[in-house]
């Protein structure tokens, strides 16, 4: 026969046995959350210069989205002009072949690398982070891959070891390869250069002629950037707070 205090005891030791085990069921057979993951209203699409007014100021050459409209957006939405404009002109470009929202391209920069201002960095008036952005190595320590470098790779970022991303939208060379667009027209494509890394990102969301105005579209795109439903979450978060907050 076990003593009172020992019957005690015993019974909070199989009580909290008993409620891990109902907790760790309750974790394992829940329902799924359900995810508001519809894209960012409307896209705001962003206005081709007016040519009757003067600009506020004089826009980058080969600049598609209008002057005035960039920098009031800029403002509202505390998007840095350079950033902001990469994300218009790949959306108005039609760069990607479907209908996809700067909003979204804007959210992917946030999460990304903050516009390219990451770690106190500078946003160039060209759209290039000052220093340039080289990503972490994955090595497969946390929550990362781990990923060999190659010599073509690792001309990019230097690591002869492990794979990195490299730039403001964080490319790999492998998914840089087939998708790289000049997205400022100056004969170049650079994973550094935002408005060159933007009409990329543009086109290797829209591959396979995604219709990125479906939800389920939208999310399997932004997933085969990051295949993470906590980065999707994010970037649509940070998407439709830009959306938003143009809107005004």
């Amino acid at each position: 026969m076990i003593s009172g205090p020992r019957s005690i005891a015993l019974f909070a030791t199989l009580l909290v046995v008993v409620t891990a085990a109902s907790f760790g069921l309750s974790r394992l057979y829940a329902t799924p959350r359900a995810l508001d993951l519809t894209p960012p209203a409307a896209y705001l699409a962003a206005p081709v210069p007016v040519t009757a007014d003067a600009p506020a100021s004089a826009p980058v050459g080969g600049q598609l989205v209008d002057q005035r409209w960039l920098e009031q957006t800029s403002r509202r939405t505390g998007i840095p002009l350079p950033a902001l404009r990469a994300y218009a002109d790949a959306q108005l470009s039609g760069v990607g072949g479907c209908e996809l929202g700067w909003t979204t391209l804007a959210g992917i920069g946030w999460v990304e690398s903050h516009h390219g201002t990451i770690d106190d960095r500078v946003l160039t008036l060209d759209g290039r982070p000052d220093p340039p952005i080289i990503g972490v190595p994955l090595n497969g320590r946390g929550p990362v891959a781990a990923i060999r470098s190659t010599p073509t790779s690792a001309a990019w970022h230097g690591d002869e070891v492990w794979e990195r991303a490299v730039g403001p939208m964080q490319f790999l060379r492998s998914s840089w390869e087939p998708w790289a667009a000049d997205g400022d027209d100056d004969g170049t494509t650079d994973p550094h250069d935002l408005d060159d890394a933007a009409a990329t990102a543009a086109r290797y969301l829209c591959a396979s002629g995604r219709d990125l105005t479906s939800g389920e579209a939208w999310t399997d795109a932004v997933l085969s950037y990051n295949r993470s439903r906590e980065y999707v979450e994010a970037v649509h978060a940070a998407a439709t707070t830009y959306a938003e907050r143009a809107g005004q």
